[in-house]
């Protein structure tokens, strides 16, 4: 096999990997944030329950998780589900694993705001949400910025779980070049796309971070 048919194939498999990690993100990260307020919420029972959702979330394997969701409709329900669910299964299993970590930095980007910035907005004649949107949540982005950056940097790693049913995302294919080949060459190719995409990630999510430093 020529290094670019290698290549071609590379990347086909890369835009399933970038799919994966776009969808997850942009579900994971407003799903998280309702995780993070249930967390923090008056109500007992919302606690309590957002509190065993993150546990489970971060105490179980996301392999397992893939495995669970898949399965689940069958086994729960008796639904027949076709190879087409494979994929919506794997998004909703990142989904819900990332949204169990991205709640946690959330919780602990917000809870230390001192209350009496609430108590001022509130002289100020805003209302709570007003006072979340305006003067907490801009402070909460450059907080949140550097943790987010690393899951997101380990979410572009962990979508190569996605083999776990079947996906054939870039390092599944690249696994399946190299063992047809005997080589290991096709698994360091797959390296350098892992490098070069996690590169501009890092690079996009550090200009954020300098878009942001006007909060101290």
């Amino acid at each position: 096999m020529s290094l670019l048919t290698m290549s071609a194939q590379l990347a086909e498999g890369f835009l399933i990997t970038v799919e994966i990690f776009v969808l997850t993100l942009l579900f994971s990260l407003p799903l998280g944030l309702i995780v993070a307020f249930g967390r923090m919420s008056g109500c007992k029972v919302i606690r309590i329950i957002s509190k065993i959702y993150i546990s489970i979330m971060r105490g179980t394997p996301l392999m397992l998780q893939i495995i669970v969701v898949y399965f689940a409709p069958f086994y729960v329900f008796r639904m027949h589900v076709g190879t087409g669910y494979r994929f919506p299964a794997v998004i909703v299993a990142f989904v819900i694993n990332y949204a169990a970590y991205f709640a946690e930095i959330y919780r602990a980007c917000i809870e230390p705001i001192p209350v009496r910035q609430y108590e001022a907005a509130e002289v100020l004649g805003y209302s709570k949400e007003q006072a979340f949107v305006k003067i907490i949540l801009p402070q909460v982005v450059k907080r949140v910025l550097p943790p987010v950056t690393n899951e997101t940097i380990t979410l572009v790693k962990d979508t190569s779980m996605a083999f776990t049913i079947s996906i054939a995302e870039m390092f599944t294919v690249a696994k399946q070049i190299g063992a047809a080949q005997t080589s290991v060459v096709p698994l360091l190719a797959a390296g350098v796309f892992y490098y070069i995409f996690n590169l501009v990630v890092a690079s996009f999510m550090e200009y954020l971070e300098k878009k942001t430093s006007y909060y101290r």
